[in-house]
């Protein structure tokens, strides 16, 4: 079953590796991305014994691109949808960037019951805007100035972030790969780039995190400038208590590619710890 249908009738490309008896693995993939960009983690944890799901976010990659549902809300019950069309239980959910926003407003909106453990990497979580109850955050004029640069040319916006600034630069890849990592976004619709944007600058799940009850693992490179460790991983490990934070010095938002052996092993010795066997 490739495609899911969302309840607005959106069809969502997914794609289901593994047994179908393994203990599922859900992965929500980042902005601008879709959900090729867990390529490195598959391998691992697939023979690991996971069953690993991954699916494009509407607007991205091979699922329909509707003018309309890119607020959080809507993506988040896409989550859903993916999870219940698979008849999926004690599943671990694993959200990238906005896929963590994503993954908590799913929590926020539909429970736990068929969720066994959660992991946010390089999150946006828990809000991102400047207010007055979250002084340290971003100002709004910096996401607008991102947009406006998004419109004038999206190929110099991209430019602007090196690959030593999105994978660490204690890490390298190849230029083959960032080229890949770039054309994920190049080839997402600009419209749909712009309005994510907005919902993820936008996005507050510090009430959908709340007494989440159930195991968190928050993963983060030290050196992330998209999402700054001080703004997203820390405050959020900070509001769940029994969280575990793990940092991985010297990467940067990119981690899951290139510091794709340690992100993997600390996603399967969490998984094993709250999965059934």
């Amino acid at each position: 079953m490739p495609f899911v249908q969302t309840t607005d009738g959106t069809q969502l490309f997914t794609s289901d590796w593994g047994q179908a008896t393994a203990p599922p693995v859900v992965f929500a993939h980042g902005w601008g991305l879709n959900g090729g960009m867990w390529s490195a983690q598959l391998p691992a944890l697939l023979d690991a014994g996971l069953r690993c799901i991954t699916y494009d976010r509407r607007g991205s990659g091979r699922s329909d691109r509707p003018g309309h549902g890119y607020d959080l809300d809507t993506l988040a019950d896409d989550l859903a949808a993916v999870i219940g069309s698979l008849e999926l239980s004690d599943a671990l959910l694993v959200g990238h960037s906005l896929g963590a926003a994503e993954v908590a407003r799913y929590l926020g909106r539909h429970g736990t019951g068929r969720v066994a453990g959660v992991v946010l990497s390089a999150p946006s979580t828990p809000v991102l805007l400047r207010g007055e109850d979250n002084p340290n955050g971003v100002d709004e004029s910096q996401f607008e100035a991102a947009r406006t640069a998004m419109l004038a040319d999206i190929g110099t916006f991209l430019a602007a972030t090196s690959a030593s600034d999105y994978f660490g630069a204690a890490y390298e890849v190849s230029p083959t790969l960032a080229a890949w990592t770039s054309r994920q976004i190049i080839d997402t619709p600009l419209p749909v780039l712009l309005e994510t944007q907005r919902t993820i600058s936008r996005a507050d799940v510090r009430q959908d995190l709340a007494g989440l009850g159930l195991p968190v693992l928050v993963i983060q490179g030290g050196a992330d400038r998209s999402s700054p460790l001080e703004l997203t991983g820390r405050p959020t490990a900070a509001l769940l208590p029994g969280s575990r934070l793990v940092v991985v010095d010297g990467a940067g938002h990119g981690l899951y590619t290139s510091a794709a052996a340690r992100y993997n092993a600390e996603l399967i010795d969490f998984a094993r710890s709250c999965l059934r066997p």
